[in-house]
C-alpha cells in the first residue's frame, strides 16, 4: 500500500502525520539522554557510597576476621556493578543517542526537501489551474460578445430603416466578435490541455512520488526507532552477566564467612600471653602472734600486688583501649618503644613478627633493584653508547647503604623476637674477623668461638666496621675498586658492610663439631672446671697442625686493600688459590699461590664479588 495511491488528497495530513513522528523521535531522544544522566549519577553515587562506608586503612589490623573480608569483597563488587552502569549510560550516548541526533536532523532536513517538492508542484497545478480559469472565463465572455454582435447584425439587416452603412457596421463587428470568439475559443481549448496533462501528470507521478518519499522517511523513523530500542536493551543485556558475576561473587564472598575462625582471630588479636593468677593462699592469723601477723600480711600483700599490677596491665592493653600516658609537652613527643616491650608477650610478638615481614620485604626490594642496576650497568659496559656505566656508581651506592640499614634493622628485630621466645640470641661473628686473632698463614689459629649463621639478618658487626672501615679504604683504594664494588653488588662488597650471614674460621679438626667449640674430655672435667669452660665459651684457643687442602684456583677481578684482621691484600688479576668457597655470608678463603717471605698474610678472606673462579678441583689437593 502506498501513500501516492490511497492518500492521493491528504497532503496536509501527510505532512502533519511525518511532523509528529520526527518530534516523537526526539522526545525519545531526549529520553534517552535523560537515562544515560540517570546511569551515570547512580554509578557516580554508588562509588561515593562505596568509598563512604569503605575501612579505613587504620582498621586494616582487622582484615583477618572473614566477615569484614566479606563486607570488602561485597563492596568491590558493587564497584563493579557501578563500572558496568557507567558502561550503559556511555553505550546509550554513543549507539543511541548520538546517532538519534544525527537522524533526527537527517529526517527533518529529508521531509523538508520532499515537502518543497509538494508545494511546488501542487503550486504548478494550481497556476495552470487558475490560467485555465481566466481562459474559460475570456472564452464565455468572447462567446456572449459574439452572439450579441450577431443579434445586431441580424436586427440591423431585418430593418429596413437602417442604412447599409449602418447594416454593414454591425456585420463588421459581428465578424470581429466571431473571430474573436474562436481565437479564446482556441486559447481555452488548448490551455485545458495543458491543465489536464499537468493534473494528469501531477496527480499520476509527481504526488505520489512526494508522498512516496514522505512515507520512505517515515517508515525509517519507525525503523531506526525499533533498532534504537533494540541497541538500548542489548546495552543492558551485555552488562547483566557481568552483574550476575558480581552478585555471584557476593554471594560466594557470603559464604566464606566464618564465625568460628573469627572467633579464634579475635583470640589472636588480643591474647595476652598472661597466665590466669593462681588461688590466694588462706593463712590462719590465729595460730600465730602479732609479728608473724603483720610479717605474713606484708607478704600476703607482695604476693597479691604482683597480681593486681598483672590484672592492671592486662586491663591497660586488652580491655576497651589502652591506657596512654602523657610526655613530654602536652604529649606531643610521646614515643612507643621499638622493641614494643611495653605490650603483652602474645601482642608483642604479633608487632615482632610483622615488623620482619616488612623489612623483608623491603629488602627483597631493594635486592631486586640492585640487580637491575647491575644488569643496567653491565649493558653499559658491554655498550658504552647505550650509557656511562659509572652513572650507575651513585645509585649502586645507595642501594648498599640501604640495604645496610634494613639487614640491621632485620637483625635488631630478630634478636628481639629470640630474646621473647627465650632463644639465646647469637653472637655477630663474621669473617674476616674485627678483633681476637687469626694466624691464617701458620700453624697456630687463636680466635673467638662463634658459630655459622645463614640469616639474612646477620650483619651486626659488618654494619658496624663499614662505618669506620669504608670511608677509609674507599680513600686507599680510588674510584676503581668502587666501581668494582657496585659492578658485583653492593650488598656484597666488604666496605658497604652488606653480608647475608656470619661466618667463623674453619675450626680445626682435632676439635669438636658442635657450637661450643669445646674439644672433647672427660664429664668429670667438666663438672669442676664449668666456669673455665664459661669463659673458654668467649675466648678460646686451638691449634690446627695442617693447613686446609686447596679446592679450586681463582683470579682477582678488582684490587683488594685490608680493610679488617683477617683478610689480606689481592692485585687485579692475581692468580689464587681456593681454600674455602663462599658460605654465604660474601667472603672467601684463598691462599696465595707464590707467598713471599715478607708477606704477613699470605692466606686470608678477600670479598667473593672481586674475584673470578677459574678451576674447581674434584678431589681438594693437599698443600
Amino acid at each position: 500500500m502506498s501513500w501516492g495511491t490511497e492518500l492521493w488528497d491528504q497532503y496536509d495530513n501527510i505532512a502533519t502525520h511525518t511532523q509528529k513522528g520526527i518530534d516523537f523521535l526526539e522526545k525519545y531522544g531526549h529520553f534517552v539522554d535523560q537515562r544515560c544522566k540517570i546511569e551515570q549519577e547512580y554509578a557516580s553515587k554508588l562509588r561515593r557510597l562505596i568509598k563512604t562506608y569503605l575501612p579505613k586503612k587504620k582498621e586494616e589490623e582487622d582484615n583477618q576476621f572473614t566477615c569484614l573480608q566479606t563486607y570488602k569483597n561485597l563492596l568491590n563488587e558493587l564497584g563493579d556493578q557501578a563500572g558496568q552502569h557507567e558502561m550503559i549510560a556511555e553505550n546509550l550516548s554513543t549507539s543511541v543517542a548520538q546517532e538519534l541526533l544525527s537522524l533526527i536532523k537527517q529526517l527533518k532536513d529529508d521531509r523538508r526537501k520532499h515537502l518543497n517538492e509538494g508545494a511546488r508542484i501542487q503550486s504548478q497545478l494550481q497556476s495552470s489551474l487558475m490560467l485555465l480559469s481566466k481562459t474559460k472565463e475570456k472564452y464565455e465572455r468572447a462567446f456572449g460578445a459574439s452572439e450579441r454582435a450577431l443579434d445586431s447584425y441580424q436586427k440591423a439587416d431585418a430593418d429596413l430603416n437602417l442604412s447599409r452603412a449602418e447594416v454593414e457596421k454591425q456585420r463588421m463587428n459581428s465578424t470581429v466578435k466571431s473571430q474573436q470568439y474562436d481565437d479564446c475559443k482556441n486559447e481555452y481549448a488548448n490551455q485545458l490541455e495543458k491543465t489536464n496533462e499537468l493534473q494528469s501528470k501531477y496527480y499520476g507521478h509527481l504526488q505520489p512520488t512526494v508522498f512516496q518519499n514522505l512515507q520512505d522517511l517515515d517508515e525509517k523513523r519507525i525503523k531506526c526507532f525499533k533498532n534504537f530500542i533494540l541497541k538500548a536493551v542489548q546495552a543492558e543485556k551485555e552488562v547483566l552477566p557481568i552483574v550476575s558475576q558480581c552478585l555471584d561473587g557476593m554471594a560466594a564472598s557470603a559464604e566464606s564467612i566464618d564465625e568460628k575462625e573469627d572467633s579464634r582471630v579475635v583470640i589472636e588479636k588480643f591474647k595476652s600471653g598472661f597466665s590466669p593468677p593462681g588461688d590466694i593462699p588462706f593463712e590462719d592469723l590465729s595460730t600465730i602472734d602479732s609479728t608473724s601477723v603483720n610479717g605474713s600480711m606484708t607478704s600476703m600483700q607482695q604476693s597479691i600486688n604482683p597480681i593486681l599490677e598483672k590484672k592492671s596491665s592486662i586491663i591497660g592493653t586488652i580491655t576497651g583501649g589502652r591506657i596512654r600516658k602523657r610526655s613530654g609537652l602536652l604529649g606531643l613527643f610521646t614515643s612507643s618503644k621499638e622493641d614494643f616491650s611495653e605490650l603483652p608477650p602474645n601482642q608483642r610478638r604479633k608487632k615482632l613478627q610483622s615488623k620482619i615481614d616488612e623489612i623483608t620485604g623491603k629488602i627483597c626490594q631493594e635486592t631486586a633493584a640492585r640487580d637491575g642496576l647491575m644488569k643496567m650497568k653491565q649493558v653499559y659496559e658491554s655498550n658504552p653508547a647505550l650509557g656511562d656505566p659509572m652513572s650507575i656508581q651513585g645509585q649502586l651506592t645507595e642501594n648498599g647503604h640501604r640495604l645496610d640499614k634494613l639487614r640491621s634493622e632485620l637483625k635488631k628485630f630478630q634478636d628481639f623476637l629470640d630474646e621473647l621466645e627465650g632463644k639465646a640470641p647469637s653472637s655477630p661473628a663474621l669473617r674476616p674477623k674485627a678483633d681476637g686473632e687469626a694466624k691464617v698463614g701458620g700453624s697456630l689459629k687463636k680466635k673467638k668461638k662463634s658459630t655459622r649463621r645463614s640469616s639474612v639478618s646477620d650483619g651486626g658487626e659488618s654494619l658496624s666496621r663499614s662505618g669506620s672501615d669504608s670511608s677509609m679504604s674507599q680513600q686507599r683504594r680510588g674510584s676503581k675498586n668502587s666501581e668494582a664494588t657496585n659492578m658485583h653488588g653492593a650488598s656484597r662488597s666488604p666496605e658497604s658492610g652488606i653480608c647475608t650471614s656470619s661466618m667463623s674460621l674453619p675450626s680445626s679438626s682435632s676439635g669438636s663439631n658442635d657450637n661450643s667449640g669445646k674439644s672433647s674430655r672427660d664429664p668429670a672435667e667438666d663438672v669442676g672446671h664449668a666456669d673455665v669452660d664459661d669463659d673458654d665459651d668467649e675466648d678460646e684457643e686451638f691449634y690446627d697442625a695442617d693447613p686446609l687442602p686447596i679446592v679450586g684456583r681463582c683470579r682477582a677481578l678488582y684490587p683488594f686493600e685490608v680493610t679488617s684482621e683477617g683478610s689480606i691484600r689481592m692485585e687485579e688479576n692475581e692468580d689464587l688459590w681456593l681454600i674455602e668457597s663462599d658460605q654465604g655470608d660474601g667472603w672467601t678463603r684463598v691462599r696465595r699461590i707464590k707467598p713471599s717471605p715478607m708477606d704477613p698474610m699470605p692466606e686470608g678472606f678477600v670479598p667473593t664479588s672481586y674475584i673470578e673462579t677459574t678451576e674447581l678441583f674434584a678431589v681438594p689437593h693437599p698443600v
